[in-house]
């Protein structure tokens, strides 16, 4: 999730326990930030390609974007249990079935005829995604020596920083090129790539844990536990409502060509990428602070399409600087939570990825009704009143300088 959709789980961790090996497998590590820019992308995707998805398989770009909505509703159910129910398997092989997961669902999005099997595909994906995001910073803790795991987990998200940046406007140029399927032929070459790299890079990993659904539920009782998650809610749908659906706002409302909307759809990445950095520097001293700091410039934000949106400079500005600001919200969340619960960071951080995903198809949902009620600016206005909501919530209930378990 810059993905935006995903966020990282390193800063969630507790101590790290002894690397079963004093070399480090770089090629395993460069192996699973192939992994994670192929399922950010194939994530992405549908965002550049909204309309010509709806319009190729005869629906409204409402129910395009509710694709969106698949993969994240059950990224949020795959990313607390998939460690549970494959406790008893080699890592490497559940990691390899992930990634063939990933390749399924590009096929089948490439060739679906109908929205059903477009839905299947995008399902897939969220198998994969949860899967893969509950697991990564347990792999490269096994695959690097305990000195180098920050730098290892700097390399894989690096597949993060870049996939925000180029899925995109990338999608929409390819699609615009040879139809929107090409963009998932793409994907799906990119995915087959990851899969032989992780069969050769990453060595047997028996299991080592024996995760249970016993602390998530301890945790869901602690009250600063329980207010990170419903601000993530409110915060992060507020986001994706805006991201998913900025493709119809581009079209019928500023009437840019699909090359002017790849332009600004970089220009959004390219914010992002910034944003990242920027927010880390301001979580560092206040996660409150960099949250609601972000927050707040995106309802200004949100405003400002709905008010100006029709001007192509007002625009393109507006959502660059949007992808700057949503950089503050996955480090200042981490932080939050991981100050919530210091004793069970682990288990703090898989409800921070259900969190993130039951947003995002929340987003998803309520943005794609207001599109199909009241027009394109619909994902703005649901922008504006979830994001409004939850700063709110951050500024009065939000981390001060100390945090009780």
């Amino acid at each position: 999730m810059n993905d935006t959709t995903c966020p990282d789980n390193s800063a969630l961790l507790p101590p790290l326990a002894s690397s079963a090996s004093s070399s480090a497998n770089w090629a395993g590590i460069i192996s699973l930030a192939l992994g994670v820019f192929g399922l950010v992308t194939a994530e992405f995707l549908p965002a550049s390609l909204l309309t010509a998805m709806a319009a190729d398989l005869g629906i409204s770009a409402g129910a395009a974007g509710q694709a969106v909505t698949a993969t994240a509703l059950v990224g949020a159910i795959a990313a607390p249990t998939i460690p549970v129910i494959t406790r008893n398997l080699d890592r490497k092989l559940v990691l390899l079935f992930l990634s063939l997961l990933l390749v399924i669902s590009n096929v089948l999005a490439a060739t679906a005829e109908n929205f059903a099997v477009l839905l299947v595909s995008r399902v897939l994906l969220g198998i994969a995604l949860g899967g893969f995001w509950s697991m990564s910073a347990a792999l490269a803790m096994r695959l690097v020596p305990d000195n180098l795991f920050a730098r290892a987990m700097s390399v894989i998200l690096t597949g993060v920083s870049v996939a925000t940046v180029c899925a995109a406007p990338l999608g929409a140029y390819i699609g615009d090129l040879w139809g929107w399927r090409s963009a998932f032929i793409v994907a799906g070459g990119l995915s087959l790539v990851t899969i032989i790299a992780q069969f050769f890079a990453i060595p047997a990993l028996p299991p080592k844990d024996n995760p249970n659904l016993r602390t998530l539920f301890e945790l869901l009782g602690r009250t600063h536990v329980r207010v990170a998650l419903f601000a993530v809610l409110l915060v992060i749908s507020g986001h994706f409502a805006g991201f998913t659906y900025i493709r119809p706002l581009l079209e019928d409302v500023t009437h840019l060509p699909v090359s002017a909307i790849s332009a600004i759809l970089l220009g959004y990445g390219i914010g992002g990428f910034f944003g990242n950095f920027a927010g880390a520097l301001i979580a560092e001293r206040s996660e409150r602070f960099a949250i609601a700091s972000g927050g707040a410039l995106i309802a200004i934000l949100a405003l400002t399409l709905i008010i100006g949106g029709n001007n192509a400079s007002v625009a393109a500005f507006s959502i660059a600087l949007w992808g700057f600001a949503f950089g503050a919200f996955p480090i200042g969340f981490q932080t939050w939570i991981v100050r919530a619960a210091p004793d069970q960071a682990e288990g703090a951080g898989g409800l921070l990825v259900a969190a993130f995903q039951i947003a995002i198809a929340s987003g998803a949902i309520g943005g794609g009704l207001l599109v199909d009620y009241i027009g394109a600016l619909g994902g703005p206005v649901f922008a504006l009143i979830a994001i409004s909501v939850g700063t709110l919530v951050v500024l009065v209930f939000g981390p001060r300088k100390t945090h009780s378990v």
